[in-house]
């Protein structure tokens, strides 16, 4: 039986990447095997970066890759309320179709995974999440039970409750930027009957803000495999783990009212604003000192001395980006600013 980690990622989220493996090397061990799945061909530096850590592999089962591709594929060409949506706000046919690829750990080498977003950083070991997949086939460790359903499911109430099984509503809801699993435990078959399903109407009951989170979340609902949320089933002894959050910080781990956090979550910051961090621009980001400790953890002289505030022209350029993404934001539910959760 063999154990790891599994994220997403390409060239644009290098720094992230490149923080999230010191942050596992440092607070879990640096024997436990990781596997980074292609967002796209866009790997030159993820390669380099991999060639230095032999814990590390790049994923290369494209026969998976293209599985994944042609599933989601299926479900958003063939759902016209999608392609409607995305249109009107202005993203692509696909809207981030290479999410979905996060699948591809179902197929991978390690019986038991965790997957991890490429904008997280972990906190604490991890042993007790194999532990706990030793009883369940999905583990998460987030709060989206307490945000509101149209999150991962905005079609109309009465479809909700005929598609999906009320009595696991809100409590199985998950953020598919964290979570952990076992292999191949979506048969071929069972595969076949949700796509059946989701091309035949079932697909309306899903948000539009972040597809590969609601298609996850339709997938695990709808197979009834078995499922554990630490943040609900645990919720007293459970931290949180949303950047918005505020938290202590002991020697670059975060720790929520005297509880170490298992992972924090950088969701809905762009991948810009690290590169330009790393690139010694003044940015202002939550839990900086953190994010640039595991960063630079393995070449401290490449980390910036300091960081420079760039000028006016360039500050309004940022600026406009900004109120642009924010209006996309807005349009879209602020899909991805809900997960402030304090522990009470």
């Amino acid at each position: 039986m063999i154990d790891g980690i599994y994220t997403l990622a390409n060239d644009v989220v290098y720094d992230q990447l490149v923080a999230l493996l010191n942050s596992i090397e440092a607070n879990a061990g640096k024997n436990i095997p990781i596997c980074v799945i292609p967002y796209n061909e866009q790997l030159d530096k993820v390669k380099a970066e991999i060639a230095t850590r032999e814990n590390v592999t790049l994923f290369a089962d494209y026969a998976s890759i293209n599985y994944w591709d042609n599933f989601a594929t299926q479900v958003w060409k063939n759902y016209p309320r999608a392609q409607k949506t995305w249109r009107e706000w202005g993203l692509a046919e696909l809207y981030r179709l290479p999410m979905h690829r996060k699948l591809c750990a179902l197929d991978g080498n390690f019986d038991k995974f965790i997957y991890f977003d490429a904008d997280t950083l972990l906190m604490s070991p991890i042993d007790y999440i194999y532990v706990k997949l030793n009883q369940y086939d999905w583990v998460t460790n987030d709060f989206q039970y307490k945000s509101e359903l149209k999150y991962i499911f905005d079609g109309a109430p009465d479809l909700i409750k005929q598609v999906l099984p009320a009595e696991k509503l809100p409590s199985h809801i998950f953020c598919a930027g964290w979570f952990a699993a076992k292999k191949q435990i979506f048969s071929a078959d069972l595969l076949t009957t949700l796509l059946d399903k989701l091309q035949s109407g079932e697909a309306d009951v899903m948000a539009l803000g972040g597809p590969d989170q609601s298609l996850f979340n339709y997938m695990v609902l709808k197979s009834d495999i078995a499922y554990y949320n630490f943040a609900y089933d645990d919720y007293e002894n459970t931290t949180g783990n949303h950047w918005i959050s505020q938290f202590d910080v002991q020697d670059y781990v975060l720790y929520d009212k005297g509880r170490r956090l298992t992972y924090l979550h950088y969701m809905s910051i762009g991948a810009s604003a690290f590169t330009k961090l790393c690139a010694g621009e003044d940015v202002d980001i939550p839990y900086r000192d953190v994010f640039l400790h595991y960063r630079y953890l393995k070449s401290p002289e490449q980390r910036p001395q300091k960081f420079i505030r760039p000028n006016m022209l360039i500050q309004m350029q940022n600026l406009t980006s900004s109120f642009i993404q924010q209006k996309i934001n807005n349009i879209k539910l602020n899909y991805r600013n809900f997960k402030n959760k304090v522990i009470q």
